[in-house]
Order: C-alpha cells, then structure tokens, then sequence
C-alpha cells in the first residue's frame, strides 16, 4: 500500500508462503535481481546446464537471509524432501536439487527463484495488515509466474477490482 514507509516493499507482490501463530514468510515475485541470473548462479554453484531452457529470472525475494535461495514453483514437482507443497497449485524448494533439475529441463513446468525473503514475527503482519500496509488477495499462478514483472502489482490489485490510482496512504475505521 502507499505509504507504508520500506521502500524495499515500494509495490511489491509477495507470495505468502507459510503464515502461521509463529510468524510468517513470503517471496516478493515482482522484483528482478539485477545482480544475478539463472546462468551466472548456475556457475556460482558449479551446475552444468546440460538442457536448452528458457532460464527463470531471479528475484529479489526480501530482505531477509538474502545468501539464502528459493524456487517458488508449480506443485508438479518435488514430492520429496527440502519440497514445501504449499497448496495444490503451489511449491517451493530451498535445495539445489531443484536447481540442478531446472538445469537440466527436468524440473517444474513453471518457477521462479528468489534470494533472500520477506518475514514477519508472530502478530506482526495481521498488525501491519490492520494498520493499512498491505492488501491481500488470492495468489493467482498467471500474475506469479506468467505476468512481466512491471504489471504484476497491477494485475494482482484487479483482482480485487481495485484502480492503483484510487489507493490512499491513509486508513479509515466506521
């Protein structure tokens, strides 16, 4: 929302992973890393890229553990350890097994990487979402991994039927 003061969250969209009474962990999936890509990690942790892919971009995931690694993915891969199913649609593995298999062409049908994330302590979302700082509505797998990066805001707002420009910093009570 506007005015919510962390420029890092300047219209960002996070996937909201696990929320829970012991905190919460998303991946902001609408900010490149212009630092890395998928090729250069790949060299960086000694993968052979061994298939010819479209590669996925990396982004920045939150400002959290930012040396730490994710690969949100479609819920067709991963039934095994280091694989959080989040729902049916959803996934997300934190090992390099999913790396070496998107190298190879055999990992999920879509994906995207994220170093670092976004957390929050118990309480502290539900008061940031009850002080107007975020929006929340329901991840949708298009906008995720389909949508160019600069409309996601946009399009994840129309979910909601919202028009950016109707947005205000300011909350109200009735």
């Amino acid at each position: 929302m506007p005015g919510m003061g962390d420029t890092r969250f300047e219209k960002s969209v996070v996937y909201l992973c696990v929320h829970s009474p012991d905190g919460s962990m998303g991946l902001i999936v609408n900010k490149p890393s212009f630092e890395l890509d998928f090729d250069a990690l790949l060299k960086q942790l000694s993968i052979e890229q061994e298939a010819e892919i479209i590669p996925p971009q990396v982004h920045f995931g939150g400002p959290v553990e930012l040396g730490r690694g994710f690969v949100l993915h479609s819920a067709d891969y991963g039934d095994g350890d280091g694989t959080m199913k989040i729902d049916e649609t959803f996934a997300m593995t934190a090992t390099l097994d999913v790396l070496e298999d998107l190298a190879q062409g055999q990992g999920p049908k879509q994906a995207l990487l994220a170093l670092g994330y976004a957390g929050w302590g118990p309480g502290q979302l539900e008061g940031e979402i009850a002080m107007n700082g975020w929006l929340t509505c329901n991840a949708d797998p298009r906008i995720v991994f389909n949508e160019a990066n600069e409309n996601k805001w946009e399009a994840a707002l129309k979910t909601l039927g919202i028009d950016p420009l109707m947005l205000s910093a300011t909350a109200g009570r009735a």
